[in-house]
């Protein structure tokens, strides 16, 4: 939340030069990516893949593959993998 508000904040008014702002652009997917990875990769250092992770993966992949906006795919992968968790645990 910090790293978001820095911009703004630093910025004012200014825009960022063409090449900086490429990278920005090119970060939030990047940093997703490695929360995905992060995530499937147990504390261990072993690859964790249950049903629910499966399936979030599965969904998210879906999603974007049908060009669904960043925001929706999040949350169908979440609300997928939850939903596979709460029905499992019963």
């Amino acid at each position: 939340m910090l790293f978001k508000a820095a911009g703004p904040v630093f910025l004012g008014r200014r825009g960022l030069p063409p090449r900086a702002l490429g990278l920005v652009e090119v970060l939030a997917p990047a940093m997703l990516a490695a929360l995905v990875v992060t995530q499937l990769v147990g504390g261990d250092r072993e690859l964790v893949l249950d049903a629910p992770r499966l399936l979030g993966v599965a969904v998210a992949a879906v999603a974007l593959w049908l060009r669904a906006p960043l925001i929706v795919v999040i949350v169908a992968a979440g609300a997928t993998a939850g939903m596979t968790r709460l029905l499992g645990s019963s």
